[in-house]
């Protein structure tokens, strides 16, 4: 009932044995704190909070457009509906050095289990678009050091997110990759691989946890899990999937009623009532209030 009973120094501490466990985490990407809830009730393993998700919710484009107050205050809102470890996009860490050390800190205040911060430019653009640019290497690192200097939570985890390989190649990725692991990354976020290949290569690089980013309409073809897991990827984010899934429902429903003037064609595919009110546990409330939850729930409605 009303927020997850896990704190978030137990949520840090989770990612961290997982992490190190061997086994691949499916992080898929939340875009409200109710799907946040959803993705923990379907077993896996965390919540990803994808900043593009975060702009394209307020109907911006993913350009760095948004602020850390914005970024932090949806983020919080997100990871304190779930017993699972959040991982937000930090951007290029929302300015300078001192401005990436307060925005780890705000991340940490917001409850989130550690956030990700990349070496584009700022304006910054979809990972998956061409056309990028990146920072040099010693503003890259500067980034990543502030951020590893700034946090309070030891287990706060810091992931560098490099999008050099669509700039200089997968040899200049490797070289940054390592580079960014010796300023204080935790983990490597390496963005746009095209191969499993190019995976692997990375994996060799570091000996810290590696992140794919299985994006639809990308440049990474979609492996599976399995193969993600076979070249020694740790994590797999699917950052907007839920997002798009739940747009597009949304645009065939209003198409019908536009078409049939009424969306009876598409209740069959809606989230029932019942459903609706297990997921928001509407029934737990009655502990508080029986006056709340006094009533009997339809199952088809």
């Amino acid at each position: 009932m009303l927020y997850s009973a896990t704190t978030p120094e137990q949520k840090r501490r989770t990612l961290r044995e997982s992490l190190a466990s061997g086994k691949l985490q499916q992080f898929p990407g939340a875009f409200n704190p109710l799907s946040a809830r959803l993705i923990q009730e379907k077993g896996f393993d965390g919540v990803y909070i994808s900043g593009a998700v975060l702009a394209n919710d307020l109907g911006l484009p993913d350009i760095g457009l948004t602020t850390l107050t914005e970024v932090a205050t949806r983020a919080g809102q997100l990871a304190r509906m779930t017993d699972l470890p959040a991982l937000v996009d930090a951007d290029t860490g929302f300015g300078e050095p001192m401005n990436v050390a307060r925005t780890v800190q705000e991340l940490e205040n917001a409850g989130l289990a550690g956030c990700h911060i990349e070496d584009q430019f700022n304006p910054k653009r979809c990972g998956h678009l061409d056309g990028k640019n990146v920072v040099d290497l010693e503003t890259a690192s500067k980034r990543i050091r502030a951020a590893a200097d700034a946090r309070r939570d030891p287990n706060f985890l810091i992931m560098a997110r490099t999008d050099i390989r669509a700039v200089d190649g997968l040899a200049a990725a490797q070289d940054r990759a390592r580079a960014l692991v010796d300023a204080g990354a935790d983990a490597i976020f390496p963005e746009a691989m095209r191969t499993l290949e190019e995976f692997a290569a990375i994996r060799e690089a570091v000996d810290v946890p590696v992140l794919a980013n299985m994006t639809e309409f990308g440049k990474s073809e979609l492996f599976t899990a399995e193969a993600l897991s076979s070249v020694g990827v740790n994590m797999v984010i699917y950052p907007v999937t839920l997002l798009r899934s739940a747009m597009g429902a949304a645009e065939r429903t209003l198409d019908a009623i536009k078409a049939d003037g009424t969306q009876q064609s598409q209740v069959p595919h809606m989230l029932t009532r019942a459903r609706l009110y297990e997921l928001v546990d509407y029934e737990a409330y009655n502990q508080f209030d029986t006056s709340v939850f006094n009533f009997q729930v339809p199952g088809q409605h």
